[in-house]
């Protein structure tokens, strides 16, 4: 269900809230993908067309080719907070990401917006808050601002919003609404599709097969589920994908891999309506890490990798799903 709160109740009095800022910050989630890009270059744009200058900044890094690309070819600038002088007046706007959560860097600029598609918990101290879990992407409900006041989309947001969704929906097969599939085909019309495919179906790089490798060669399966520790690490856009990759064995109904980044990174997914991931991830850190996400897609993170044993989790995992303990 949507919900927009606190006591800006629209995205018009949002617009007249950010009117007499001088720079307003679009902060996507770390590691930001394909939506939490195209969701804070959309934003950005849907500003522009009531004078409101913003200026996308991230923490972390970009690690896909595929986003750095999406950038470069849609001359999308996106800052890294170091190198922005932001001061704690300045007003941040969230995408693809809530403030509290694990994976949003708290900047020292003032948090008066979170635009979200997860199942979080709501923040109280934010001015304006837009979380609409049954959308499968963050760049769905960007596109509904600019549909919704009937503003016309430049294509180089209509692809970026458009490749959003196919990424965030995996090609409108996972967590999709008719929400997106309006967004979708407002954006189709729009975008340079043929950019939008070659972006889509070139998101792995050679170097990425060794990944593939251990997966195929180091997992641990029960019944209808699969799970996989990487001790050497993996970057966690490529753990989402590996997952996916994971999910597509025809025997497999549910995915968890993990991986070592000096910080243990989870990964999950799920196509069994009974196995809800969102729930499991919390229920397997409960005491050691957070998680959250989706039913059919979810992430975590363990922050002290003493914390973490492999077998255990990979153990408990099999006790929630086959045991009741969900």
């Amino acid at each position: 269900m949507k919900k927009i709160t606190k006591y800006l109740t629209s995205v018009n009095d949002l617009i007249d809230f950010l009117k007499a800022e001088a720079t307003v910050y679009v902060q996507p989630h770390n590691y930001p993908d394909h939506d939490a890009i195209a969701s804070a270059f959309g934003l950005q744009q849907f500003f522009m067309q009531f004078k409101i200058a913003a200026e996308i900044v991230y923490d972390t890094e970009i690690q896909r080719d595929g986003v750095i690309r999406l950038m470069k070819d849609l001359g999308i600038r996106a800052f890294h907070i170091s190198n922005v002088e932001m001061a704690a007046h300045d007003k941040i706007i969230l995408v693809d990401g809530c403030k509290g959560n694990t994976n949003i860097t708290d900047l020292i600029g003032d948090e008066v917006g979170v635009i979200d598609h997860h199942l979080v918990v709501e923040p109280d101290d934010v001015e304006y808050s837009d979380i609409r879990v049954e959308y499968g992407a963050c760049a769905s409900i960007i596109a509904s601002y600019f549909i919704d006041h009937d503003i016309n989309m430049s294509q180089d947001v209509a692809t970026a919003l458009m490749i959003g969704i196919n990424m965030d929906t995996a090609l409108l097969t996972r967590n999709v609404s008719e929400f997106d599939i309006r967004a979708y085909l407002h954006c189709y019309r729009i975008a340079d599709v043929p950019y939008v495919n070659s972006v889509i179906r070139n998101y792995i790089r050679l170097d990425d097969l060794n990944y593939y490798q251990y997966l195929i060669t180091h997992n641990k399966i029960h019944d209808r589920v699969l799970f996989c520790y990487f001790p050497q690490g993996c970057n966690q856009n490529l753990l989402g994908i590996l997952s996916d990759f994971a999910l597509a064995l025809e025997e497999i109904d549910l995915v968890v891999l993990c991986a070592n980044d000096e910080k243990i990174h989870f990964s999950l997914r799920s196509e069994a309506l009974e196995w809800d991931v969102s729930v499991l991830i919390r229920h397997l850190l409960t005491g050691i890490g957070f998680g959250g996400g989706h039913a059919d897609m979810a992430g975590g993170i363990i922050s002290d990798t003493n914390q973490f044993d492999p077998d255990q989790i990979f153990n408990k995992t099999i006790q929630l799903l086959y045991n009741g303990g969900l």
